[in-house]
């Protein structure tokens, strides 16, 4: 992948390919390149989730006292 593809792009192509598959009359070499692009895709969709779950865990941990805070003045 040449460019950096946004995950909603890439979900959404996934999901196009994923129609594709659905479909009755399914050509076995472009079905080849199609899964190779959806692994692909996948790839890229999977690494941006962990970067957003890493993330999540990151300010969780960093406002973690403001929370232990605001419960104890209670």
């Amino acid at each position: 992948m040449s460019k950096k593809t946004s995950f909603a792009d890439a979900f959404q192509e996934l999901e196009e390919i994923t129609a594709w598959f659905e479909t009755a009359d399914v050509d076995l070499d472009e079905g080849l390149k199609k899964f190779e692009r959806g692994l692909e895709l996948a790839q890229v969709c999977k690494t941006k989730l962990t970067e957003v779950e890493n993330k999540v865990v990151d300010l969780k941990k960093k406002f973690a006292t403001f929370e232990v805070a605001d419960d104890n003045q209670d």
